[in-house]
């Protein structure tokens, strides 16, 4: 577990500034935030915590409850005034207008079986817009930010998506190929899965990582919680990509997404929603 975070340190040009804040300093917040809470959670990956079940039925263990805990008292220190929405312990009121939406272990049924694709999630929304978003991933030492006009960051780099133009030739990813509620939704799964060149289904939250970064070109979820999605909307348009839910809509909270490059855009929603 010797790995270096590429933290927000390594982003160009931002700070915290003394007044009101900029899309540098939100930018700089939530790269800064979700490394803490990834490695909060860290500490007890392939440690063999114990494993309880929710209402809903999915797993819940101490490290998604301890990094979230880490994050809502940073937030209390850093941006009193603003409302959080997390995964684990639900929404907390604000005045200044903003929402923090966290997700501190994003993938925990990857996180407990040792799979190291597992991420530690942070946006900051405002109204319909997503001020800043960044996706920690510390297990794979690499982290992820955006915010509208201050480009996408990987590790400290600028990163855009794939120029690939061919589903032939595109790696396309999704969480569970069974996630599709909509048979039409299945359907168009198979469609697009049966042109392309490669398919993985080890997505959650690292899939998005992959098409932001060039690594994969498009990654579907068929279930989606606000706090899953909200990050990657920054970071995909930023990075050159686009992110919908499976039926075209643009939003921050997503109850289905479908992320791609540019140059897949259309075919594979075409593919998908055809009839």
């Amino acid at each position: 577990m010797g790995l270096k975070l590429a933290g927000a340190a390594d982003l160009p040009g931002c700070a915290y500034p003394a007044g009101v804040p900029s899309p540098s300093s939100f930018l700089q917040a939530a790269a800064e935030l979700a490394s803490l809470t990834g490695a909060a959670a860290l500490k007890h990956y392939r440690s063999g915590v114990a494993v309880e079940r929710k209402g809903d039925g999915s797993p819940v263990t101490i490290a998604d409850r301890e990094a979230e805990q880490l994050a809502r008292a940073w937030l209390a220190r850093r941006f009193p005034n603003d409302a959080i929405l997390g995964e684990e312990f639900g929404k907390a009121a604000g005045t200044s207008g903003r929402t923090w939406v966290l997700d501190p272990v994003d993938g925990t049924r990857t996180f407990v079986r040792g799979v190291p694709l597992w991420g530690s999630l942070v946006a900051v929304v405002e109204g319909d817009v997503v001020l800043a978003g960044a996706a920690a991933f510390p297990a794979i030492d690499e982290l992820v930010s955006a915010a509208p006009g201050e480009g996408c960051w990987h590790n400290g780099s600028s990163c855009r998506v794939s120029e690939v133009a061919q589903l032939s030739e595109a790696t396309v990813l999704t969480s569970d190929p069974q996630g599709f509620a909509r048979p039409a939704h299945r359907a168009g799964w198979d469609r697009l899965t049966g042109s392309a060149d490669m398919v993985r289904t080890w997505g959650d939250c690292c899939g998005y990582l992959l098409v932001a970064t060039g690594r994969a070109e498009v990654m579907l979820d068929g279930r989606l919680n606000p706090w899953d999605i909200a990050c990657f909307v920054p970071i995909m348009t930023e990075a050159g990509g686009v992110i919908t839910d499976l039926d075209g809509i643009t939003a921050w909270n997503l109850a289905s997404a479908i992320a791609t490059n540019a140059a897949l855009a259309m075919e594979a929603r075409r593919l998908i929603a055809q009839a």
